[in-house]
């Protein structure tokens, strides 16, 4: 994977997340992951996921960096 690529395969974002493809696809069916459907590809804006990942911490973890 290009480490500055911005638009990620369903491959490629696997292993960005460490998370397996029919998770991924799982989840980007049910609207639960930013991404696009093209043609019968799925892709991802890197920032989207980045995004994404700091919204979905748990609050526990957000408390504790804020101390």
């Amino acid at each position: 994977m290009d480490e500055q690529a911005k638009i990620l395969t369903i491959n490629e974002l696997a292993k960005y997340l460490k998370v397996g493809k029919t998770t991924l696809y799982r989840l980007a069916q049910e609207g639960k992951i930013p991404g696009q459907k093209v043609g019968k590809h799925w892709r991802f804006n890197r920032e989207s996921i980045d995004r994404w990942l700091e919204e979905s911490k748990r609050p526990e973890e957000m408390e504790r960096r804020a101390e």
